[in-house]
């Protein structure tokens, strides 16, 4: 009987076998396998009842089920019960091992546990190249020194961080630099490659404390999917900055390491070149290319380099009111009791403005600008200054401030056009068609004023902008003709007010101009891009001997069919010109997609929209945007000036390329008709 006894009490194990439940007793039943979940760190089994077994938290002895019978309830609560924060205790421990300092351990502590990796956190192998890579991205994307991987505050952190890693010296690194720049290199020229028009570069000159230049040259181009893109090409140096081959001798090198010798369409620098320069220029517009509308697409002036120095004109005019302003605006905002003092005076006067003061950076006219402006706003302030600040004796006088106001009305057009070019992402010639008119008229209006002052000043900035205008206005009203909201209307209205009686002139050059330019894309289409010409011989691979002879024909006889399909197509494709101009213009809404209205009008306009492609994409600016206001020249700094060319062409670039990022390089190449 008590063998009977002793059996039955026995516990007993479910196990499934052939889908049908049993019980083994423990003299049978298989070793258990350990548990590996990490909620057994945390919690201990323990049998309430035959047949009942719980699991209880060894934190906060809180106990939850765990199986009844034949059914396990899991472990999904209890990992809610851990990793949630539900558990008071779990919890306690937590924010007392913020408010702990860490103490490193030494030896002969206690012996690590052994830790199971969650679920959610995959295993990663650790990958030597991989780092190495990674740290090479790092140094490119956010321009740290490549020395940093042997200071020994990196060193030691790293290993810490993960003591497999192998330091990498400067060598090493410089290495993998330009190897991530020339994998990047190779995605991008695939892209160029198989971009249906042609590409515009812009040129922007840099110095050295060498007196070395390195000259940054960008590409501008209009994809398949009609985005406008840009990319920094090359940064090439040159030994004689100054010389009237630099430019030209940097661009011919762009030009071949691209091959690009078939696909340049316009040219754009940011500071005056000499005319000797110019002509070296102007034949590398026509190699193995028509010389379009006889080399007009070479624009000498940059839009922001004018607009800059016509600022820097108008502050030297007023110089001395300038400066009286700065000092003032010194006294106040380099002290905090004086500061505390002006507001004071505002609050007294109850002046409306709401602008702060700001000082300038004397290296940044739009700086000069906002100074001059806030301060004029604020001007009985200043004048009431020295009632309750007796230490100012900087105040301007009336006839100051009347300067300040007047230096202000001719910086604000010429900040608000600028300004276009920080906050447009690629501002082409058609965004400034209508900043430029409308400057030049404003300064043909004020060179009549009676103040000498201020036609003076109107007469030096006129004659800068009319030199803009000369070199680029022929460019800038095409690419408005290609906004089918204004077409040639606005070129007529806005020649008018400029020129007056002289304005038929003026308008019938740009209308011969685009006519001309829209004949040379009849005659001579872009050729096919390589991809289009692979397409075009697998499409041929399977001709059977009966085409073969077929195309025999195509020789005999049908020569003058020929001449006529040509003559035909090109008065039909004359005729594609006029028919868009003769349409009535677009209702003109603000934002309105150019680029896109001529993708989905490429078949209607399939010579146009190739011509309106190329247009579109030639930028007015060769300045980047953090460098639109600039006063001087741009100057790479002694680090970069210490590296190999090499290494400060591919440090600089893969920086713009990994900006972008290379997926470009797997989009599909699509046939353009």
């Amino acid at each position: 009987m008590a063998e009977i006894t002793e059996a039955t009490n026995m516990e007993t194990t479910p196990v499934e076998n052939n889908n049908e439940l049993a019980l083994i007793t423990p003299e049978t039943q298989p070793k258990r396998r350990k548990k590996k979940s990490m909620v057994w760190e945390y919690f201990t089994i323990e049998t309430v009842s035959a047949g009942c077994r719980r699991a209880c938290c060894n934190r906060c002895k809180q106990s939850f089920a765990y199986s009844t019978g034949s059914k396990v309830a899991g472990t999904s609560h209890l990992k809610r019960h851990i990793a949630k924060g539900t558990c008071p205790a779990l919890l306690r421990d937590q924010y007392n091992n913020q408010l702990t300092p860490y103490n490193p351990k030494t030896g002969g502590s206690e012996p690590r546990k052994r830790r199971y990796r969650s679920p959610s956190s995959p295993f990663i192998p650790f990958d030597q190249d991989r780092c190495r890579h990674e740290i090479a991205r790092m140094i490119i994307m956010h321009e740290y020194p490549l020395h940093m991987v042997e200071h020994p505050g990196f060193i030691a952190f790293v290993q810490n961080l993960q003591p497999r890693f192998d330091k990498v010296s400067f060598n090493t690194v410089q290495g993998d630099c330009v190897a991530t720049y020339l994998r990047e290199k190779q995605s991008l020229m695939k892209l160029i490659e198989g971009i249906p028009g042609r590409v515009c570069l812009t040129l922007d000159m840099w110095t050295s404390n060498q007196t070395l230049g390195y000259v940054f040259i960008t590409g501008h181009f209009i994809d398949f999917e009609w985005k406008l893109q840009s990319r920094v090409l090359n940064v090439i140096m040159e030994p004689y900055p100054d010389s009237d081959s630099a430019l030209s001798h940097a661009v011919a090198a762009c030009l071949s390491d691209w091959s690009l010798e078939g696909k340049l369409f316009s040219l754009t620098f940011n500071h005056p070149t000499s005319e000797a320069g110019l002509e070296n220029l102007r034949p590398l517009l026509c190699t193995k290319n028509p010389l379009i509308l006889n080399g007009q697409l070479l624009l000498g002036n940059c839009i922001a380099r004018t607009l800059s120095s016509m600022a820097k004109d108008v502050l030297g005019a007023g110089h001395e009111i300038v400066k009286k302003i700065r000092d003032s605006v010194k006294y106040v905002k380099t002290s905090e009791s004086h500061d505390e003092k002006f507001v004071q005076v505002k609050n007294q006067l109850q002046v409306p403005s709401e602008k702060s003061l700001i000082l300038d950076n004397q290296t940044q006219w739009n700086t000069t600008y906002q100074m001059l402006a806030a301060a004029s706003e604020l001007k009985e302030v200043f004048n009431c200054l020295d009632t309750s600040d007796p230490d100012y004796k900087l105040a301007p006088s009336m006839e100051d401030w009347k300067v300040a106001e007047t230096l202000c009305t001719f910086l604000k057009p010429l900040f608000d056009a600028a300004s276009i070019l920080t906050t447009t992402t690629n501002p082409t010639a058609i965004t400034f068609f209508h900043e430029a008119w409308k400057i030049h008229a404003d300064l043909g209006r004020s060179i009549t004023n009676e103040d000498p002052f201020i036609s003076n000043i109107a007469k030096s900035m006129l004659e800068k902008i009319d030199k803009y205008w000369k070199d680029c206005s022929l460019i800038l009203a095409i690419a408005v003709v290609m906004d089918p909201r204004f077409k040639m209307k606005l070129v007529e209205f806005s020649f008018t007010k400029i020129f007056g009686e002289d304005a038929p002139t003026y308008i019938k050059i740009v209308d011969d101009g685009i006519h001309e330019l829209f004949l040379e894309y009849v005659a001579l289409p872009l050729p096919l891009t390589p991809t289009y010409t692979e397409e075009g011989n697998a499409g041929n691979n399977g001709k059977t001997d009966e085409s073969q002879q077929g195309n025999l024909l195509s020789d005999q006889g049908l020569t003058d069919f020929d001449v006529y399909i040509m003559e035909t197509s090109s008065q039909q494709m004359k005729s594609e010109l006029d028919q868009y101009l003769e349409e009535s213009l677009l209702p003109r809404v603000q934002e309105f997609d150019v680029l896109g209205w001529w993708k989905l009008n490429k078949m209607k306009y399939p010579t146009l929209s190739k011509m309106a492609r190329d247009i579109l994409s030639i930028p007015v600016s060769a300045a980047a945007p953090d460098s639109v206001f600039d006063i001087i020249i741009k100057h790479l700094d002694e680090y970069r000036s210490s590296l190999r060319p090499e290494t400060v062409e591919a440090l600089i670039c893969a920086k713009d390329w990994l900006h972008y990022g290379s997926e470009e390089s797997n989009a599909l190449v699509k046939m353009e008709f």
